[in-house]
C-alpha cells in the first residue's frame, strides 16, 4: 500500500503542477481551477489514499461501480461526482451518493433527478452536458444536449425542486468540426457558459478537460478538470 501510495502522490503532484503552469500561463489564479479525480475501475482503497493526499472531488461514470466504492468512503470528506451517461433506472441509486450530476442531457433525466432528489430530500448539483458534435438527432455520440436546447433544458434543471443548476460540462468530440481540436471545443463551451449566465447568473461551473487536454481547458478558462489516467495510472478493469 506504501508504494501505490507513493505512486498515486507523485502523479497527483506531476498533475498540480500541470495545471497550476496552465493557470499561470493564462493569467488565471490557482486557486480558480478545481481537480476532480475520476476514480472510475479503480478500488475505494484508491479513494482513501487520495482523500489522505488531499482530493476532495472524486468522480464516477458507473453508477454499478460508483454505488459500493461511495458506500464504502462514506466517511471521507468527499464530494461524488458523476459524470457517465445516465440512465432513469440508476437515478435513485445515484441519488444516493452523488453531489452533483455533470451529464444531465434531457428532459426525462431532469424529472427523474428532481422525483428522487426530492424523496430522498436531497438537494443535487446539475451541469448540462453539452455535445459539440451533436447532429440531426440534437444528441451527441457520447450523449449530450446540442447548444440549441441548453437554454430549455437549463430553464427546467433551474425549476425543478431538488435541483440546483450549476453549469455547464463537455468531453472534446472525436466527430464533427471539433475533431482534434480541444483548445477551439473549449473556448466554444465558454462562449455557451456566458450566454447561459445571463439567465442564470449563479451557474457558474465549467468543466472540460482531461488527462490529455486539461491544459486547453484551463486556457480556455475551465474551472473544473477531470483526471483520471494521470493520477491513477492504467490499471485492469474492475470486474
Amino acid at each position: 500500500m506504501t508504494d501505490r501510495r507513493d505512486e498515486l502522490a507523485g502523479n497527483l503532484a506531476k498533475v498540480e503542477e500541470r495545471i497550476a503552469a496552465a493557470c499561470a500561463a493564462a493569467g488565471r489564479p490557482r486557486d480558480e481551477v478545481t481537480l476532480i479525480v475520476v476514480t472510475k475501475t479503480y478500488p475505494a482503497s484508491d479513494v482513501r489514499i487520495l482523500a489522505e493526499l488531499g482530493v476532495r472531488h472524486v468522480a464516477e461514470n458507473r453508477d454499478q461501480d460508483a454505488a459500493p466504492k461511495a458506500a464504502e468512503c462514506a466517511d471521507l470528506p468527499l464530494s461524488w461526482h458523476f459524470v457517465g451517461q445516465l440512465q432513469t433506472n440508476k437515478v435513485r441509486s445515484v441519488i444516493g451518493y452523488a453531489d452533483l450530476v455533470q451529464s444531465v442531457d434531457r428532459v426525462k433525466l431532469v424529472t427523474a433527478l428532481s422525483k428522487e432528489a426530492v424523496r430522498a430530500g436531497r438537494e443535487i448539483g446539475c451541469l448540462l452536458q453539452v455535445a459539440l458534435d451533436a447532429g440531426a438527432s440534437g444528441r451527441g455520440e457520447r450523449g449530450g444536449v446540442a447548444p440549441a436546447g441548453i437554454e430549455e433544458l437549463a430553464d427546467l434543471v433551474a425549476a425543478s425542486p431538488g435541483l440546483r443548476l450549476e453549469g455547464l460540462m463537455t468531453v472534446a468530440p472525436l466527430t464533427g468540426e471539433y475533431a482534434g481540436r480541444q483548445r477551439a471545443a473549449f473556448e466554444r463551451l465558454m462562449d455557451l457558459s456566458t450566454d447561459l449566465r445571463r439567465t442564470h447568473p449563479t451557474a457558474t461551473m465549467v468543466s472540460a478537460g482531461m488527462s490529455a487536454d486539461l491544459e486547453e481547458a484551463v486556457a480556455a478558462g475551465a474551472t473544473h478538470v477531470r483526471v483520471g489516467t494521470a493520477v491513477l495510472g492504467v490499471r485492469p478493469r474492475l470486474r
